[in-house]
């Protein structure tokens, strides 16, 4: 990697992403590759206009494996930078920071190829309508898959060909069809009798309503029983479903559809928690899992997945009163506090999946940080349990699946980085273990304890992965209800105030008092201060929705006034910046910013925000009412 995990940029190459905050900019700020001086912006978009160029505008996020990888593989590869640098205007785009920007052309992506993820590399006109577009691309051709130099040399090639002007549209067209693997999509309803990409959009937008209408049915369909989940591999944590299906519960809890809503709640939330997706030692969840059994996590842990699974572990909680539920909430909010929590009180945004394996490691493998082998775990659990003839090891072991050849189906590694490795996950119960070692269940318990405990000791002492640590209002705004909610439903004044914290930083930090107008992001500055880029980038729908609904939550958990008032004007804001009068519901960005081809409304996971504003709207007017003598 060109930077390290203290976002440091070293002098071998600097191109102008040096000077940005994000992490994920600066990971690239040492690459050969011209990436703009804005990393979306006017000077970029100009420097094509006069030179007549194609946009490559590359997508991705600081914690993002394979983005990682395509850095490695091909940014940092001088003959493909070379490439890259004479024909065409290059632009570099944290996701997380331009959310609107991510929105627009992954929608194209997915809807031309089939297919969408990070990085996502898309080429454009200068004017900024989509011609091409695909995820990652190893650097050669390989397995009858097109090498990132090919793509790259054919798409120049097309375009040199095309006799110059605009829209490149005209002449880029299905001759390149076969390097992307997809359908093409004019910007326009124009050529070869296909609807643009504009229709498109407008198709894609009416699906998704229709989905939504059915979507009780459709969860009760896609409901895996075995272990859990929606759907099959991949299987993603998915809260919004959990809010869904909790909500359903709560309105009719005796009816056959509350009661079957409930069961595939619990019976998910509990599988997760055994699974590998959960971090036994260090406690949070991954992102999500590679196979059904949610055992073999992608490694990245992001601060959406915490939040919302700490709500939806508080709702399993107050629905049960089982203390498994609240175990896990208090897990999940414990690995907030120490390792995604800044001094000031915000939120970082997510922790790699990649890390050294050890401190002399040349490169990095994914999960090296989290994963055991068996002959490690041996010789640090070796201690006797009194009054038995087992050690620590053979019941930490026996409980976590742990395997003298590593515990991970080959199928789910095709790289090998984790042969002959131990992913945690419990197949059983406590019970089970202990009565298979005829302890009693006190001892067990506090053997598999004391086992975690001395593994997360030996697991500090690794190398880390890397720490995003830029603050995004609209995550701590999901935060800001996980500890409310968290509070709220187990009686712990502490973590209401440390939600409190965290919405004093979003105010002071985030906020523009004078304008009433929400900031995007914040970072840790290289002395440990909060800091901000040059020209802050103005707040998406996401960071009003999410800080709305965190401030209700706030309100509901202690009731302080304040809260529901600067819910109100930042709802009034939102409205007025987002609200489509005619169309209804929200736009994802406001209409002053003329880079944006379109405006979009569909959220999705985690930025459903259409959904979270129907609520907060009617949780403003409830409470306003109910404080009227």
């Amino acid at each position: 990697m060109a930077t390290g995990g203290d976002n440091t940029v070293n002098s071998k190459h600097q191109n102008r992403l040096a000077s940005e905050r994000s992490p994920y900019l600066l990971q690239h700020a040492t690459n050969p590759v011209d990436w703009r001086l804005y990393p979306w912006g006017e000077e970029a978009f100009e420097k094509a206009r006069k030179e007549d160029k194609l946009i490559f505008l590359s997508v991705g996020y600081s914690t993002c494996h394979w983005c990682h990888v395509m850095e490695r593989e091909s940014f940092e590869n001088e003959d493909i930078a070379n490439v890259m640098n004479e024909h065409f205007v290059n632009i570099k785009v944290d996701r997380e920071e331009r959310p609107d920007v991510d929105k627009i052309y992954m929608t194209f992506v997915q809807a031309t190829s089939g297919h969408g993820g990070w990085p996502m590399s898309v080429f454009l006109t200068p004017r900024l309508e989509p011609v091409m577009g695909g995820t990652y691309f190893p650097p050669e051709d390989h397995w009858h898959r097109p090498g990132f130099r090919s793509v790259l040399l054919r798409v120049a090639q097309q375009a040199t060909s095309g006799g110059g002007g605009w829209p490149m549209s005209v002449w880029l067209t299905p001759e390149l069809t076969p390097v992307f693997g997809g359908t093409y999509y004019p910007p326009v309803d124009r050529y070869y009798g296909q609807p643009g990409f504009k229709s498109l959009l407008g198709i894609l937008s009416s699906q998704w309503k229709d989905n939504r209408q059915n979507f009780a049915e459709s969860g009760k369909k896609s409901f895996e029983p075995q272990f859990g989940g929606f759907g099959m591999a991949p299987k993603f944590p998915q809260p919004v479903n959990f809010n869904f299906l909790f909500h359903i519960y709560s309105r009719e809890p005796n009816s056959e559809l509350g009661k079957k809503a409930l069961d595939m709640c619990l019976y998910t939330l509990k599988m997760m928690a055994k699974g590998g997706i959960h971090d036994h030692v260090a406690q949070g969840f991954a992102r999500y899992s590679t196979d059904e059994r949610w055992h073999v996590p992608h490694f990245e842990k992001m601060l959406y997945d915490q939040a919302q699974l700490a709500v939806a572990y508080s709702a399993a909680y107050l629905a049960t009163k089982d203390e498994f539920y609240a175990d896990i909430v208090r897990d999940i909010l414990l690995y907030v506090s120490r390792d995604l929590s800044d001094k000031s009180g915000g939120f970082y945004s997510a922790e790699d999946a990649d890390s050294y394996p050890s401190h002399d490691a040349k490169s990095k493998k994914e999960g090296a940080f989290c994963v055991w082998n068996y002959d490690e775990l041996q010789r640090l659990l070796d201690k006797p349990i009194e009054g038995s003839n087992f050690t620590i090891s053979d019941i930490f072991c026996y409980h976590y699946d742990v395997k003298p050849q590593g515990n991970v189906n080959p199928n789910q590694d095709p790289h090998d980085e984790l042969k002959y490795q131990n992913i945690l996950i419990v197949l059983g119960s406590e019970e089970e273990t202990a009565e298979k070692h005829g302890l009693d269940l006190a001892t067990t318990r506090q053997a598999l304890k004391e086992g975690r405990e001395i593994l997360f000791e030996v697991r500090q002492k690794r190398p880390r992965p890397h720490l995003d640590d830029k603050m995004l209002t609209a995550w701590n705004g999901l935060m800001i209800s996980g500890f409310s909610k968290a509070g709220q439903a187990l009686g712990d004044d502490s973590l209401v105030d440390r939600a409190i914290k965290a919405a004093n930083f979003v105010k002071k930090y985030l906020y523009n008092p004078t304008a009433e107008t929400l900031l995007r992001s914040c970072y840790k500055g290289s002395d440990g201060s909060v800091a901000q880029i040059a020209v802050p980038i103005a707040g998406f729908v996401d960071d009003y929705a999410f800080l709305i609904r965190g401030l209700l939550d706030l309100y509901e958990a202690c009731f302080d006034p304040s809260w529901l008032e600067w819910a109100e004007t930042l709802q009034d804001q939102q409205d007025r910046l987002f609200w489509d009068e005619e169309g209804a519901a929200y736009f994802t960005s406001p209409a002053s910013d003329p880079s944006i081809l379109i405006r979009l409304k569909e959220g999705e996971y985690p930025h459903d925000f259409n959904t979270f504003s129907v609520c907060c709207v009617v949780k403003i007017e409830t409470f306003i009412l109910a404080m009227v003598p």
